[in-house]
């Protein structure tokens, strides 16, 4: 009995003093993977937009198989774009023949000092799927059994509806060259509901819900058929202000701007939450900013873009419209762009943690379209693709980019970022 509790007792101790040598040995002051451009293009927006229509859950039936395949070079981006944004760090893929190298670097949160968790990772080919081959978190190297206990743990503490094992089966073989990563998955009508909830997890849901009841409320009592942008969001916004308190501010006016989105664009909620087709309706208005309906949609796209998902990616989304556009629709418009890149920058300040709650102050004071949009009247716009070519010379030129940097200093001026 003695023995029992002297080894209960050296448990204790030394418990804490092995996760304590873990976690010094996994946590360290440099980053493996050196700090690297996060830039994404409209070129590989337009790749990605081609994998998102080709496997469009809506016009899937169960059983159905459809492989995604992206380059070496895609991936790459995409996932050190991922990297930065939530790690704040870099992160690297290399591709091989039946391999696949991923590294990332990502910077400690709420630390004044620059700490990083470094982590290395092996995968193989294994007959239809990929095997985990090695895993090193910092100096440690960390067991392939772990590693595969602790994934599926890991992951439904970030979403406890997530079913691990549904993924996995879904996957009927994966396929790993130099150039390119091919994985072939078997579509399942519970995966929808699966990614749903991953995506919009039921206490993201219920904050949506709130926000769409305010916005029933504000239209209704708007007697115009035509509404300023402005008139949306300052009553939405100080809702989110009231609503922070003891809740994180971002996460608020995340959702506010998620719920105008889909109102300014025309679209319906139980598109994507089935449960919202018994939600209350807003009344419709056009929603206009500086006397435009498409300023709006821009405005407000990006800005639901750069809460969620960053920046840069807001900003590659617009530019691949405009050069879309300029290629038999409507034409490169910089005043589109304007619109496009004021939206990001509102959206960045809403989600910055640093910034949320000065947000909400700002418009619970009151702020009008001046505040949020900068004049665009001057700049070109309507140009086919060989005209904005001849004048600017593509998206890599200095005019170009002189024009560019022009309308971020009219941003940058904006009476909210001062």
């Amino acid at each position: 009995m003695r023995f029992f509790f002297k080894l209960i007792f050296l448990l204790l101790v030394l418990s804490p003093l092995a996760l304590g040598g873990i976690l010094y040995l996994a946590i360290e002051t440099q980053p493996t993977i050196p700090s690297r451009n996060a830039e994404i293009t409209p070129a590989s927006i337009e790749r990605a937009k081609r994998i998102i229509v080709q496997n469009d859950p809506r016009k899937m039936k169960s059983g159905d198989r459809r492989t995604i395949s992206t380059s070496a070079a895609d991936l790459d981006v995409a996932v050190n774009y991922l990297a930065h944004h939530f790690g704040r760090g870099s992160a690297r893929v290399q591709l091989h023949s039946g391999t696949a190298r991923a590294g990332a670097s990502l910077r400690l949160p709420l630390i004044p000092t620059d700490l990083y968790v470094n982590v290395d990772a092996t995968w193989a080919e294994n007959e239809s799927l990929a095997r985990l081959d090695s895993l090193r978190v910092g100096k440690v190297a960390v067991p392939v059994w772990v590693a595969h206990w602790a994934i599926p743990r890991l992951l439904r503490l970030v979403a406890q509806d997530f079913d691990y094992n549904a993924f996995i089966n879904a996957v009927k073989k994966v396929n790993v060259s130099e150039a390119k990563l091919a994985v072939t998955y078997e579509w399942q009508a519970g995966l929808a509901d699966q990614i749903r909830a991953v995506l919009i997890p039921p206490e993201e849901q219920e904050r949506l819900r709130v926000y769409q009841d305010r916005l029933v409320e504000v239209s209704q009592s708007l007697p115009a058929k035509s509404v300023s942008i402005t008139e949306l969001l300052l009553p939405l916004f100080k809702l989110a202000a009231d609503r922070s308190d003891g809740k994180p501010a971002a996460a608020e006016n995340r959702a506010a701007l998620l719920v105008l989105t889909i109102y300014i664009n025309g679209r319906s909620f139980d598109k994507i939450l089935p449960d919202a087709k018994n939600w209350p309706r807003p009344a419709k208005h056009g929603v206009l900013l500086n006397r435009r309906d498409d300023f709006a949609k821009h405005f407000i796209i990006s800005a639901a873009l750069a809460a969620n998902a960053g920046g840069p990616l807001a900003d590659a989304v617009g530019l691949y419209k405009e050069v879309a556009d300029s290629r038999g629709g409507s034409g490169f418009s910089f005043n589109d762009i304007a619109a496009d890149r004021a939206g990001s920058r509102f959206g960045e300040y809403a989600a910055q943690s640093a910034n949320a709650r000065m947000l909400q102050k700002k418009m619970r004071a009151g702020i009008g379209e001046r505040d949020i949009m900068p004049a665009t009247a001057d700049l070109p716009e309507f140009m086919q693709e060989a005209e904005f070519k001849r004048r600017f010379g593509g998206i890599d030129a200095p005019e170009y980019k002189k024009l560019m940097a022009n309308i971020d200093r009219r941003i940058a001026a904006l009476p909210l970022y001062r």
